[in-house]
């Protein structure tokens, strides 16, 4: 029987808000109103139906965030412990329980989400999540379980839901990964063993992007996450935003923003020194089950383990300068600079304090021109260049490739390998009024042919629509200066000149 595999990512399903009279626009795109679950609903029956009609086993995978546990602020009553003051202001930790408790708070607002999926594996097709920065608390068993749950399906057909760590491979010839683990500022340090302790609690490590969006969004309302565009802005752009939506509403916005960045840069550092809790009787044994729930191979969980990018917690500038910290201290600098200077002035000639105004207007063209010069590194790169196709290619064997992450859908072939990102779901929209959405409901289908093959296609599921329409993007250019390709390049130059001096010797 031939597979037909359906491939949905970033569907950032989370709580809904509840609307804040005082504060209208706050969070309105995480309101019930928004949900794509029916849409989703009807994307699965449709596939399921045409599956069936073919004659084909339909595996729908949801490759990477298609839970989002980052933006969920309730707090059970009462607490199996007790919960941490900053947790209570900017949302749970990763403890397992605590993960557990999110997860059914996503289970209790999306019952359609779920009754389809369970639907989907009643009929006996296969349903598949792979682990993405947002859901990454999927690696806790109790968090699968909740699932498991929800969908309401027969003991004997459990077998037909997997989770997957970061990568699944589809029958042999497509590779799947939600992408963060290319991307250094959503990634960690180590894949296979994603848990820490934290005060001799087992928690799930978060990358640097993670701890953003709960520190720092979550108490930025107005800023959609699922919209880069709508929080990575310029300095002006910055500005314009706040004296449009948040001057009356959120006044104080510069010191949530200052200490919510401090929190950030603190707890992503904590995070990362921290080494990650490893049992040396079951190394293999895990490599093996994870291997085991990808189709894959041990060597292969390695492989493409040392195929992801590093952390950018190896450079905490750049983490400094994501966070705005840099301008931040270089303004205080400058502050401080020119109050020492009208001090040591006032020793000789008594001057008003106010003087420090005149060499702080000096220097504050230079705050600026340093302001504007930096530019947010986020999504600057493409997540699969020439050299990391090429990798995925001979470490996988696969001939197509699906990734999601940026919410940027686009379908090339880059080398040997067919690449497709599927774009997202989840309800982005250019202003917090909700009033201009941006982008197109995206995923990736890929089908069996005549010659025995499959087809890797790129379509769209219109809000409310019946049926799916292809999506046409225009394919994008690919870089190649990405850490991979820098270490590709290297390694060729090395072999070349060991050539040459053999050569060289042999004459």
């Amino acid at each position: 029987m031939a597979t037909q595999t359906l491939v949905l990512s970033d569907l950032h399903l989370a709580d809904a808000e509840a609307v804040d009279p005082a504060r209208p626009m706050w969070k309105a795109f995480k309101r019930r109103e928004y949900f794509v679950d029916a849409d989703v609903a009807a994307l699965l029956r449709h596939a399921a139906d045409r599956a069936e009609a073919a004659g084909d086993k339909l595996e729908v995978v949801f490759n990477g965030d298609v839970f989002d546990f980052d933006p969920i602020l309730r707090m059970p009553n009462p607490p199996p412990s007790p919960i941490h003051w900053l947790s209570r202001v900017r949302g749970l930790g990763t403890e397992q329980w605590m993960s557990a408790f999110k997860m059914g708070v996503i289970v209790d607002d999306h019952p359609i989400f779920f009754a389809a999926c369970g639907d989907v594996v009643r009929r006996g097709h296969d349903l598949v999540f792979v682990m993405g920065n947002h859901d990454m608390e999927l690696a806790w068993p109790q968090v699968q379980d909740k699932i498991r749950l929800a969908l309401n399906v027969p003991t004997a057909m459990q077998t037909h839901v997997r989770f997957c760590e970061w990568f699944y491979l589809s029958a042999g010839d497509t590779f799947l990964t939600h992408g963060h683990v290319f991307d250094p500022y959503c990634t960690l340090p180590d894949l296979i063993n994603p848990l820490i302790s934290v005060r001799g609690k087992a928690r799930v490590r978060l990358p640097f992007g993670e701890v953003a969006n709960r520190y720092m969004l979550n108490g930025m309302g107005y800023f959609n996450p699922h919209a880069t565009a709508n929080y990575i802005m310029s300095a002006m752009q910055y500005v314009r935003f706040f004296f449009k939506y948040m001057v009356r509403s959120q006044p104080l916005l510069l010191w949530t923003w200052f200490w919510s960045a401090t929190a950030t840069l603190l707890v992503t550092f904590a995070d990362f020194l921290r080494p990650a809790l490893r049992d040396p009787l079951m190394v293999e044994e895990k490599v093996a089950a994870i291997a085991e729930r990808a189709n894959a191979t041990p060597a292969m969980v390695r492989q493409l383990a040392a195929a992801a990018v590093p952390s950018a917690c190896t450079n905490p500038i750049a983490i400094v300068r994501e966070l705005w910290l840099d301008r931040a201290v270089l303004f205080m600098g400058m502050v401080w600079a020119a109050f020492q200077l009208v001090v040591w002035i006032n020793f000789v000639w008594p001057i008003s304090p106010l003087w420090t105004l005149l060499p702080l207007s000096m220097l504050f063209p230079l705050f600026l021109s340093y302001s504007f010069k930096v530019r947010p590194e986020t999504f600057s790169k493409p997540l699969v260049d020439g050299n990391r196709a090429e990798w995925i290619a001979r470490i996988t064997g696969a001939r197509f490739a699906v990734v999601g992450h940026t919410h940027i859908p686009e379908l090339k072939q880059i080398g040997a390998l067919r690449l497709c990102n599927g774009g997202f779901w989840s309800p982005a929209f250019a202003e917090p009024d909700c009033k201009s959405r941006i982008g197109v409901q995206s995923f990736a289908w890929l089908v069996p042919t005549a010659d025995g093959s499959r087809e890797l296609t790129l379509w769209q599921w219109p809000v409310g629509a019946a049926a799916p329409e292809p999506l046409h993007v225009a394919a994008r250019a690919t870089a190649s200066g990405s850490f991979l390709a820098v270490v590709a390049d290297a390694a060729r130059s090395v072999a070349t000149r060991k050539t040459k001096a053999v050569k060289s010797e042999a004459q």
